[in-house]
């Protein structure tokens, strides 16, 4: 059997036994299925407009003033890359940092970084072992269609959990406008 045989018959098989997989399949797994073979090789992603960052970020900002406190608000996008910081008066060198690795924690898990880390215990290797991440309160995912598109942290009040209300009342001022 030369080379090109084995190809043919190899490439005959393959799809022999994918149709058998296929036919072991619901309609709608044969349909998921078909879908991932024949997928674009562009993939659109939902991005927070810089309009929505900046409404989010004055909204927390103004909440923090409300609540005098000193912070530093950032918005980071799906892959983690810094859309916004808006560092408020009196806010310290520190909080710019903080608040941006909350805002990728919080994307990247697609939850608060307060309620992920309850999950950590300091008892061996863990997701806060990752680098960038911040496991403090102060971050909060930001969803449209069921998925994260972006990340709010907050970093300089004297606790997590006001870091965190801080940007809970940037992300309720564009709530009813995401999808």
């Amino acid at each position: 059997m030369n080379i090109r045989t084995r190809l043919v018959a190899g490439s005959l098989s393959g799809l022999a036994v994918l149709a058998g997989a296929v036919a072991a399949t619901s309609p709608a797994q044969a349909a998921d299925a078909a879908r991932v073979a024949a997928a674009e090789p562009v993939v659109q992603t939902g991005t927070l407009s810089a309009d929505t960052a900046l409404k989010i970020a004055d909204a927390a900002l103004k909440e923090a003033v409300k609540q005098k406190q000193r912070v530093t608000v950032v918005i980071v996008d799906r892959s983690g890359a810094t859309r916004l910081v808006l560092k408020g008066d009196g806010a310290g060198p520190q909080t710019e940092e903080s608040a941006r690795r909350k805002a990728f924690t919080a994307v990247s898990f697609g939850r608060t970084t307060s309620e992920l880390g309850k999950g950590i215990d300091g008892g061996g290797p863990s997701i806060a072992d990752i680098p960038g991440t911040l496991f403090l309160g102060g971050g909060v995912p930001v969803a449209s269609g069921g998925a994260p598109v972006a990340g709010i942290g907050v970093g300089g009040a004297p606790g997590g959990d006001i870091d965190e209300s801080i940007a809970q009342a940037g992300l309720k001022a564009v709530a009813g406008q995401l999808r």
